[in-house]
């Protein structure tokens, strides 16, 4: 791919970068399918002991997808700083994790799938999956460490699958569906 091709322009996704999306794919797919057939209502239960509803984990894999392509984008600035974060910041974060009054599971979907066509769309045109950027300061990170793009992509399918399975728990124990078993 010529380097110099801007990001918007048409591409062809083969070999590692195909491999890495069809991976992506697969448990977006899986997490989407555990909210087929609900009511908003249904969509903001917590079914279990935990405070997790499978609208708010499809908020909080779109946000963090988004963060993640943003830092592949502008580096570590676009994650901010958690020693920065102020309670609302905190509380803001919280929100991801739960369906708000004004909030619908369809606007979550359309959402997630927005922020999964410009993820998609940045694999096919990244010049280089080797570039890397140092991660932010954080307690939950090595100090010093750097995330190329390809490691930022593994890190986000991973959480999407980890996320895809939570839901599929919190599906089951909401109506005995399953999407996964």
């Amino acid at each position: 791919m010529n380097a110099t091709q801007p990001l918007d322009a048409p591409h062809t996704t083969t070999g590692e970068r195909a491999d890495l999306l069809a991976s992506l794919t697969r448990h977006r797919d899986f997490l989407r399918l555990t909210t087929r057939d609900l009511t908003d209502e249904q969509a903001g239960r917590q079914t279990t002991v935990s405070e997790l509803c499978l609208g708010g984990l499809v908020k909080h894999v779109s946000s963090v997808e988004r963060k993640w392509v943003d830092f592949i984008l502008e580096g570590p600035s676009a994650m901010g700083n958690s020693d920065d974060m102020t309670e609302a910041d905190w509380a803001r974060r919280a929100d991801e994790f739960r369906m708000l009054p004004d909030e619908t599971l369809a606007g979550v979907l359309k959402e997630y799938d927005e922020v999964a066509r410009r993820t998609d769309e940045l694999v096919a045109a990244l010049p280089d999956l080797d570039a890397a950027h140092p991660l932010p300061t954080a307690p939950w990170f090595e100090p010093g460490a750097e995330w190329s793009a390809r490691r930022v992509l593994l890190h986000i399918i991973a959480e999407t699958s980890q996320h895809a399975g939570h839901a599929d728990i919190i599906r089951e124990a909401l109506d005995g569906a399953k999407s996964m078993g």
